[in-house]
């Protein structure tokens, strides 16, 4: 135990009064169903994966071995299995994109709530409790710690890294609801009995069948040192547990050969610097909070309150650095930097909290206004610049006006201005105050985006686009050999178009009597081989790749590839 006179904590009962629930709920729902309505998947990661999960589905593709194009999958069936389970319960009566989305968006909530719970359980431990004051007055135990988890979910929802990734369906965002659930087991460990055995021994193994068994291996080595080396009788014993979900999840890796890792290479200066801007702005606000707490605490590092987010931080990020920066794994460690950030609100001073609160202020409201002026340009044609800069950007697009979107919207910006209002009056003293504008203004920029920018967005960054112009040389029954294009390509070709795609054979071997492949529109691409040019097409927004479309004489017969 560390002794008291350590401790940095300064916690008046005045500043730990509760968020209200009904605020809280209200802006967990701004953040999480925007974007969850009326918009196709995504290219890249996300129409990929929802590519997987409708096949499954449709029964095109094996549910072990599920396929795009012929090519498996990378082994992580879990997150493909929930996207494709609901598609098959909710079919016909919701569009297929948005029954895949609601698993999803139901695990971004219990990311919230999981981090909120840990949160919770990690500063009612004694050495995160502030000192108690000479004439009393000081916080309430429950209370104080009510107030820390608000301010853990206020700053896990202000992270820039979390608003994109966490609202697509792809196998990350069940990686991270895993990590979320490893974590509260962690820190409920010394105050619950059952509920984190339970979390633990489904956390690391469904960790795994999600595509991460090497960072569930460490996490829960490291979840291990933590456990035996507490001063908490209980939570030693709760190191067996974390130590059994530990070998299960490597025995189950290796029996489903669920093993991947992927190394990353710094080869030049620009590589390594590239990361370091990606941590700058993937983990704002919260990386500078998680210093402040590092060193304000930094007697207690060894204490489970930062110990557990750390060493779950440490894990995750490290892993994100040693396979070449992605952010995808980068994402894990937002919890747990959220749970560390969350420590830092009873030792920031005055002036810091400020300035986190004016900065907040002037850079939501510009970009709140910088949509409304796009908006307004697109709807009535004024001012006349964006508008213009949008056809220039997105030819083709068709503007489109919403009464629903528009009320949306409008709340959204009168609830920001109210909030504004409040948390600039003086009289303003709970822990969480300093970190609900920033989450208020990330929610009410996403809000705006889903609402306000949604169609041009879903028209930029759909595949939709690129398979209708396809369409029109391809016809609806055709086998199209795609190898050399990317899998999300495949997928949008699949269930946008209805084609039998061949990702596996090449244009010399396929059976395919068309050949889609990528081709810069700066160069001169002479045909391949038996194959003749048809047309060459691209996505309204890609301005330097052409998709040629190649068909090859009618003597040689269609055929589906094999599967």
């Amino acid at each position: 135990m560390v002794h008291s006179s350590l401790n940095p904590a300064l916690v008046s009962q005045r500043a730990v009064q509760r968020l209200p629930r009904w605020a809280l709920l209200l802006l967990c729902a701004a953040y999480v169903l925007p974007g969850l309505f009326g918009r196709d998947p995504w290219r890249n990661a996300d129409v990929t994966a929802f590519g997987y999960m409708v096949a499954m589905a449709d029964g095109r593709s094996s549910w072990w071995m599920p396929t795009v194009g012929g090519v498996m999958a990378d082994p992580a069936p879990v997150p493909y299995w929930l996207g494709a389970i609901f598609i098959r319960l909710l079919n016909p009566w919701i569009d297929p994109s948005l029954a895949a989305r609601l698993p999803f968006a139901m695990l971004l909530v219990s990311v919230l709530a999981l981090t909120w719970y840990a949160a919770y359980h990690l500063a009612r431990t004694e050495a995160a409790q502030p000192l108690p004051f000479a004439f009393g007055g000081e916080a309430d135990p429950i209370d104080y710690a009510r107030a820390m988890a608000d301010g853990a979910l206020l700053a896990l929802i202000a992270t820039l890294g979390l608003l994109q990734l966490g609202h697509e369906t792809t196998p990350e965002l069940t990686q991270l609801a895993c990590v979320a659930l490893y974590t509260y087991a962690m820190a409920a460990s010394p105050s619950r009995a059952r509920h984190p055995k339970f979390a633990v021994m489904i956390g690391l193994p469904a960790l795994a069948g999600s595509g991460a068994p090497s960072i569930a291996l460490a996490l829960g080595l490291a979840g291990s040192l933590v456990c035996a080396r507490s001063a908490y009788p209980i939570v030693r014993r709760f190191t067996p547990w974390v130590a059994s979900a530990t070998g299960l999840t490597a025995a189950l890796a290796t029996a489903f050969d669920l093993w991947t890792w992927q190394a990353g290479s710094y080869r030049t200066l620009d590589s390594v610097t590239a990361v370091a801007r990606q941590w700058l702005w993937f983990l704002w606000p919260v990386w500078p909070m998680a210093l402040w707490t590092l060193w304000q605490w930094r007697r207690h590092i060894l204490n489970r309150h930062i110990a557990v987010p750390l060493g779950c931080a440490a894990v995750t990020a490290l892993a994100s650095v040693v396979m070449g920066g992605q952010d995808r794994t980068l994402m894990l460690s937002l919890p747990a930097f959220a749970l560390l950030a969350a420590f830092a609100l009873p030792t920031l001073k005055r002036s810091t909290a400020a300035a986190i609160d004016w900065f907040s202020v002037f850079f939501f409201s510009v970009c709140a206004v910088a949509f409304w002026v796009i908006y307004a340009s697109l709807q009535i044609g004024f001012p006349v610049r964006p508008a213009q800069n949008v056809v220039k950007l997105a030819p083709g697009f068709v503007s489109h006006f919403s009464v629903l979107a528009l009320a949306l919207a409008t709340a959204g910006c009168l609830a920001w201005l109210w909030l504004v209002r409040w948390r600039t009056g003086r009289n303003q003293h709970a822990l969480w105050k300093s970190l609900v504008l920033p989450a208020s203004g990330v929610a009410l920029c996403w809000l705006l985006l889903m609402t306000l920018m949604l169609p041009v967005l879903d028209y930029a960054r759909s595949l939709r686009p690129l398979v209708k112009r396809v369409a029109q040389h391809v016809p609806s029954d055709a086998c199209i050999a795609a190898s050399r294009l990317p899998r999300s390509v495949w997928a949008s070709l699949e269930y946008f178009g209805g084609y039998r795609v061949d990702g596996l054979s090449g244009e010399a071997d396929t059976r395919c009597t068309y050949l889609l492949q990528p081709e810069l529109k700066s160069g001169k691409h002479p045909a391949p081989p038996g194959w003749s040019l048809v047309a060459r097409v691209s996505r309204p927004t890609d301005r330097t790749e052409w998709v040629a479309i190649y068909r090859r004489p009618a003597s040689r017969p269609s055929q589906p590839p094999a599967r």
